[in-house]
């Protein structure tokens, strides 16, 4: 996910406490938000959120880092274009692969081979070395994925946040990759640089003094990492309120703010911490012109207060023939909060992949 768990829980969630305004605001939040109804039946409540599972693989990073990745093989041959196509979901910053969970539930009803794995240091995969806890090195990482795990046909690569930042770092790497072996791609409440990380922690700063304070905040809180952490856990309310206040645009269900946020409460902040330079840094739009090459379809929801729809709109008018869809209202986490939508535009890049398959 983006740099919003970085900064906003650095000091007992003080982000969450600046956006509800008071600690009085926190607890009428939060009680709220335990009103809210419960999922829709659309949303297969029968399914719960972070349970879907496959048997696990083991790939071996280039530096040695084993990474926990999950391939659901259909059961039955999906219908249409796209069906012989693999999609690869690479999840954002803080996050793991579970947050696919509608995307990976529609993929699987529809017979589409579909390839997840949690990014390094995140999830079920192993710890990296701060020096290799770089966009370039998750790049490389997505890249030994396809090696391994999809080594033939067509494929369709999304990502969502820090995920679509990777696939923008494969296209740099591997421009060669589109227009042959990756027929589609989507990236999702994303950007290619100029991130501004310091507005998250120090809104009321002018950019040029808060990103390096923000940076000196987060690498003085890593050196007491531990400490930290147990902080994160004693303030659960402060976080479910910033979680929901950052992570969506919409009142969603309660489940939805608690799914998110257990997943970046799991994130210990010593990696939350290692990532946090990289975003500051990013600057790979010139890259991102290779995508033209293939159908690629940019979303991004209107409220987003983490990677803003300016972002995607950029990524937009850089990549030629791209198709940009703003889903008003909503968040960051548009892949929970509006997942028809997304799986909608999935179906589309999917079917986009296979007749340029068809036509290759």
């Amino acid at each position: 996910m983006s740099p919003r768990r970085t900064l906003g829980f650095t000091a007992l969630g003080a982000a969450g406490v600046a956006a509800a305004g008071t600690a009085f605001g926190v607890t009428h939040h939060r009680r709220a938000l335990s009103r809210r109804p419960g999922p829709p039946p659309q949303d297969h409540p029968d399914v719960p959120l972070g349970s879907l599972r496959a048997a696990p693989l083991t790939v071996v990073a280039d530096d040695g880092v084993p990474l926990h990745v999950e391939v659901d093989e259909p059961e039955h041959s999906g219908t249409g274009a796209g069906s012989d196509v693999t999609v690869v979901l690479v999840h954002g910053y803080a996050l793991t692969l579970d947050c696919w969970h509608f995307q990976r539930l529609h993929l699987r009803r529809a017979g589409v081979r579909t390839v997840l794995y949690d990014q390094r240091s995140h999830g079920r995969s192993g710890r990296s070395d701060v020096e290799h806890a770089t966009i370039d090195q998750l790049g490389r990482d997505l890249a030994r994925i396809l090696d391994e795990v999809v080594p033939d046909g067509p494929v369709v690569v999304v990502g969502h946040s820090m995920g679509g930042m990777t696939v923008v770092a494969l296209a740099e790497q591997h421009p060669e990759l589109f227009g042959d072996r990756v027929a589609a791609v989507g990236l999702i409440s994303t950007t290619a640089g100029g991130l501004n990380v310091g507005r998250l922690l120090l809104p009321v700063v002018p950019a040029k003094i808060g990103l390096p304070l923000a940076q000196r905040t987060v690498a003085t809180l890593a050196r007491r990492h531990t400490s930290v952490d147990r902080l994160r856990r004693l303030g659960k309310a402060v976080a479910m309120v910033a979680t929901d206040v950052f992570a969506f645009g919409d009142d969603v269900p309660a489940a939805y703010v608690e799914f998110v946020d257990g997943m970046l409460s799991a994130t210990p902040y010593e990696v939350v911490a290692e990532f946090f330079p990289a975003f500051g840094g990013l600057d790979k739009f010139d890259a991102v012109e290779v995508l033209g090459r293939v159908p690629t379809t940019v979303v991004c929801g209107t409220a987003d207060r983490l990677t803003s729809i300016g972002h995607s709109r950029k990524l937009h008018s850089r990549i030629r023939g791209s198709r940009l869809v703003e889903v008003d209202g909503a968040g960051h986490m548009v892949v929970l909060e509006r997942h028809e939508q997304v799986d909608a535009e999935l179906g589309r890049l999917l079917a986009a992949a296979g007749e340029k398959e068809l036509a290759g």
